[in-house]
């Protein structure tokens, strides 16, 4: 937060009109409780506005984030925003720092695979594999465990070991017959990493099944949308409350693994950096989930005292 404390800084940007602060989740409200009333407005709007901004302005999603931190910066969810506004513009450095401090302060891991895509970005693969197979990880929901393995076949590429990346692709989750909401991605890794080990017709069968996949789930532009089915839990393999569908095809196959060449994009961060719950892992009853996607112990500073804002707000003060 030093950067944004700076005397030189810009002033806070605009806020659109028609945000209110209630548009965040009820968790990452609750977190700001304790903060005083026009603080904790002020540090919501730009949270709103962080998350709004986040897929389409990269640069000033991150500058909202830095506002909110000028008054919350003791907040987890505010470090959370910070971190991930900075990883999406791919300052892995800014984002890794924030991350480290939101897990400190929040105690979850629900973002190790961006921290490790992170130390991947910096360029530091072994440390990479170093925090996705650390203890920190032996809890996450499923669809953090096969971002886990995203990354971590991505590390093993950049160290030029093409059979270990293959190797950590390989998990329950990477089914030809099955559709998840991370197929897609985990199946295009899968078939970028076999490609690479010239097992082109593989490759090639894996990708032909990303197309299945998603008309499967309903995220093709083509396909109408799926049937949602209830799911019951049955045992430790599938997601709590996610739902599934067949897909039509394969014979089942060997399960495998893949990688990103690039830092992956945390497009799917946290809804309006609000915290989410960790969910369990996904039922064998049926055939494909529909829509759930998924130290630097630096201490915090009087992050959010001395902002410059760009209106008469008072300074900031925590209950």
């Amino acid at each position: 937060m030093r950067a944004s404390n700076r005397p030189d800084r810009p002033k806070s940007p605009d806020i659109d009109a028609d945000v209110t602060g209630k548009e965040l989740d009820r968790f990452s409200r609750a977190e700001l409780r304790y903060l005083d009333d026009k603080n904790a407005e002020w540090v919501s709007k730009h949270l709103v506005m962080a998350g709004r901004l986040i897929d389409e302005d990269a640069e000033l999603a991150y500058q909202h984030a830095l506002a909110a931190s000028r008054r919350g910066g003791r907040v987890a969810v505010v470090r959370e925003a910070v971190g991930l506004t900075a990883y999406n513009k791919g300052d892995y450095h800014e984002a890794l720092r924030e991350l480290r401090t939101f897990r400190r302060i929040s105690g979850s891991n629900i973002h190790l695979a961006i921290m490790a895509d992170c130390e991947r970005g910096l360029g530091r693969p072994e440390k990479a594999l170093e925090t996705i197979h650390s203890d920190a990880a032996e809890d996450l929901d499923v669809p953090t465990r096969v971002e886990l393995a995203i990354v971590a076949s991505g590390a093993q590429q950049d160290l030029g070991n093409i059979e270990a990346a293959i190797a950590e692709l390989e998990i329950p989750q990477l089914d030809i017959n099955r559709a998840f909401s991370f197929s897609p991605r985990l199946f295009e890794a899968y078939s970028d990493v076999l490609e690479k080990a010239g097992r082109t017709e593989e490759a090639q069968k894996w990708r032909d099944q990303i197309k299945v996949a998603e008309v499967a789930l309903g995220i093709d532009e083509d396909s109408a949308e799926p049937e949602i089915l209830d799911l019951i839990e049955d045992d430790d393999e599938a997601s709590e409350g996610e739902n599934v569908q067949d897909i039509a095809g394969e014979p089942d196959d060997d399960a495998a693994a893949s990688d990103r060449d690039e830092p992956s994009k945390y497009g799917d961060g946290p809804e309006d950096n609000g915290s989410s719950d960790d969910s369990e892992d996904e039922d064998d009853e049926f055939d494909i989930l529909d829509d759930e996607e998924d130290e630097s112990e630096e201490s915090d500073e009087d992050d959010e005292e001395d902002a410059e804002e760009n209106d008469e707000d008072p300074e900031s003060t925590e209950k």
